[in-house]
């Protein structure tokens, strides 16, 4: 196993911006992705006004080898009808333009939670109809319900993760099933398709480049317009550990097969999360006339 992390994982410093906003997320009694999931660039996300926000509570039913929100096998755990309010005001008093929801995953709900990511996206959009939004959801457990009814409320992008290889599945995501996540994928796209998907890979947990390649290709084949690769980092002895630490010139290699696949945008580096420069990622869309 790695143990040495690369001189490129150095976080920016917090300032007072970064504490302001982790001061008015506290306040307001919302969660964010990037404080449970000790995201790397959340002092730099924080510094530059963005954010990730993490709805239906702060605890997961699914126990992700990788993961470092917290997990339960407790069930009715319930959830907050308020919260999309409370997140619409955080957004209206930071005046964002672009939004990031996701979620932990609530098997214990009989939709998944999926009615509270759509009061959500409501709720944002009475703030401003201007305001673009992307969900990162989970599996639902593959029901079509609950997927319709996310995207009935119009999100600008749909995110689901594949996170990793089919074969270390088992091993990470013994809950989760590789073929109900592309799925999700492609019954999105045949839902609504003018609404763009997206996916995340995560990098050094031991897989080899033809896997990646092939994690590549059913993204493709199943109508993932947009593709994040980033490294792994091991949140704690406990998790599941990094085994290999990726070169620049590997992620720029998986950043050019994939832009040769068709993928609408790839992002590839050490520091790339599912949600990072996700309002570039978009806007670079629109311009680029990739958006209908």
């Amino acid at each position: 196993m790695k143990s040495k992390i690369p001189s490129w994982f150095r976080q920016d410093i917090p300032d007072a911006s970064t504490f302001k906003l982790t001061h008015l997320v506290s306040e307001f009694g919302v969660n964010t992705v990037c404080k449970e999931a000790m995201c790397p660039n959340m002092s730099y996300c924080f510094k530059h006004n963005k954010i990730t926000f993490m709805i239906l509570g702060s605890t997961c039913t699914r126990n992700c080898s990788f993961c470092n929100v917290d997990k339960t096998k407790e069930v009715k755990m319930g959830f907050d009808s308020d919260e999309p309010f409370r997140i619409a005001e955080v957004v209206r008093a930071l005046g964002l333009s672009y939004v990031v929801i996701t979620s932990v995953t609530r098997d214990d709900l009989s939709d998944g939670g999926a009615w509270v990511f759509a009061k959500t996206i409501e709720a944002i959009r009475q703030v401003s109809q201007e305001i673009k939004v992307e969900v990162l959801i989970p599996d639902f457990k593959g029901k079509v319900a609950s997927l319709k009814c996310v995207l009935n409320a119009y999100p600008n992008i749909l995110a689901h993760n594949i996170e990793t290889i089919r074969r270390l599945y088992p091993k990470l995501r013994p809950m989760s099933d590789y073929e109900l996540s592309l799925g999700i994928l492609s019954k999105s796209k045949e839902i609504n398709p003018d609404i763009l998907t997206k996916s995340s890979i995560m990098l050094g947990l031991g897989e080899t480049e033809e896997e990646v390649v092939n994690v590549m290709e059913d993204l493709r084949a199943n109508s993932c317009d947009i593709l994040t690769l980033g490294q792994y980092l091991s949140p704690s002895p406990s998790h599941y550990q990094v085994v290999d630490f990726i070169n620049i010139e590997q992620f720029e290699k998986y950043r050019v097969i994939g832009a040769a696949m068709g993928f609408k945008s790839v992002l590839s580096g050490p520091l790339v999360r599912s949600s990072y420069q996700a309002e570039d990622v978009f806007k670079e869309l629109n311009l680029s006339g990739n958006i209908r």
